[in-house]
């Protein structure tokens, strides 16, 4: 089948059309023509909707779904009907099932069963036996099975020779390895960002010194070490400036930030809504700026959904006994555009598309006539509203339901395959 856009603005900043207002003709699932006006031939699909842009297809850095094990939370066909309704063309599924990805049978699973699908995955071994950050896992088998990379998702590893050992053996089989900054000692029992409204409600804080301390001890490693090492999220003014002093030394350092830290801080939390509890946790309006300032000024280099479904019985607690995560694959656009604004598209762009294919080691896309179709299709002006209806997760946990948002996502294609909303 053909696809014609109509009228579409080009915002991919590495390319002489960026910022042009064209009409690309897509067919066999390559990009064939791009001109001021196509006439639409018989049996082609025309996608004219109001002040259409398009980029190349987004990816998605840190999102997990519950499959193999928590089928009942997400299975890997919501995750990925999620990811392309969020304008997603690639997603990076961290470990959050059970087994945990440790080994190269369960990076195999989730490469077997997302095969040709309209969304690619790309997913990430552990960095650790079981995630229990004690024994290096078998990091050569996975990525010889396809492992893009290796983390263990939300655990932090507490042990620095662990650390010192995976960079080492992640450099000698060509990976990076990717590692959660909360030093466990200083945060435990934390419920939100440690401040004046923790202080207010009254809930046990996370102090920023649990973020900063572990990254401050990982760069040291990564220093010592050498090798490349990815910081999944980030919260703090604090952060930024070591992640800007590293990059600045020459580190292999690159970070990113939740799309929800750069929209919301930490006073949202009055009502004691379990949907805003999360890991990194929303901080002041201090450092919400920071993390907008540093992703305009590129020391944080990927914005991420973070995405994790939570049953009900896992949120609707009190607020202490809640797990942490919101599903966000659908809202993550809507949250960047509102925090970071029209102003800084391009900005938001890069996020999400140049930036992590470059940390990953993939192909770039480009748009371009002859080039494979890897778009996607979103309007800056356009609102849209997550329902119950339109949410293709398993879960509900979202604070943004029935809410009306900046930004809507039209449709991605990636090759021959295609998705719209």
């Amino acid at each position: 089948m053909s696809i014609l856009l109509k009228q579409a603005k080009l915002i991919s900043p590495q390319s002489t059309l960026n910022g042009k207002v064209m009409d690309i003709l897509i067919e066999g699932g390559r990009i064939i023509e791009i001109k001021k006006s196509i006439v639409a031939k018989a049996n082609t699909k025309v996608i004219d909707e109001k002040d259409m842009c398009v980029s190349v297809g987004w990816i998605d850095m840190q999102c997990s779904s519950g499959d193999p094990g928590f089928e009942h939370k997400e299975t890997l066909t919501s995750l990925l009907k999620c990811a392309a309704s969020g304008g997603f063309t690639g997603v990076c599924v961290h470990s959050n099932n059970n087994p945990v990805l440790h080994s190269k049978a369960q990076i195999e699973y989730i490469v077997n069963n997302t095969q040709n699908k309209t969304v690619n995955v790309y997913p990430f071994g552990t960095i650790t036996v079981d995630a229990k950050g004690k024994d290096i896992a078998e990091m050569h088998d996975m990525k010889q099975s396809g492992a893009a990379a290796f983390s263990d998702y939300k655990h932090a590893i507490k042990d620095a020779g662990t650390v010192m050992r995976a960079l080492q053996y992640a450099e000698n089989v060509n990976a990076f390895i990717i590692t959660h900054c909360n030093d466990e000692s200083i945060s435990h029992g934390g419920q939100m960002n440690e401040g004046e409204t923790s202080t207010a409600i009254g809930l046990k804080g996370i102090p920023s010194l649990a973020e900063e301390l572990m990254l401050e001890r990982n760069l040291s490693i990564l220093n010592y070490t050498g090798g490349k090492l990815h910081i999944p999220t980030i919260s703090t003014k604090g952060s930024v400036d070591l992640i800007k002093k590293a990059k600045t030394n020459g580190l292999q350092i690159t970070c990113g930030v939740a799309a929800i830290n750069l929209l919301l801080d930490d006073s949202v939390l009055h009502d004691f809504d379990t949907n805003y509890k999360l890991d990194p946790p929303l901080r002041t309006k201090k450092d919400v700026q920071a993390l907008r300032n540093a992703v305009e000024s590129g020391v944080i280099d990927v914005i991420i959904s973070d995405h994790l479904p939570q049953d009900t019985e896992s949120k609707e607690l009190e607020f202490d006994l809640a797990d942490v995560g919101i599903i966000n694959l659908q809202t993550t656009f809507n949250c960047a555009l509102e925090g970071l604004k029209e102003k800084n598209i391009e900005f938001i762009i890069n996020a999400l598309t140049y930036n992590p294919r470059l940390i990953l080691g993939i192909a770039q896309h480009t748009i371009q006539e002859g080039a494979e179709a890897n778009l996607t299709m979103f309007s800056l002006s356009s609102e849209s509203i997550l329902t119950e209806k339109t949410n293709h997760s398993k879960s509900n946990n979202s604070p943004f339901l029935n809410k009306k948002m900046q930004g809507k996502v039209i449709g991605v294609i990636n090759g021959t395959k295609s998705f719209f909303n």
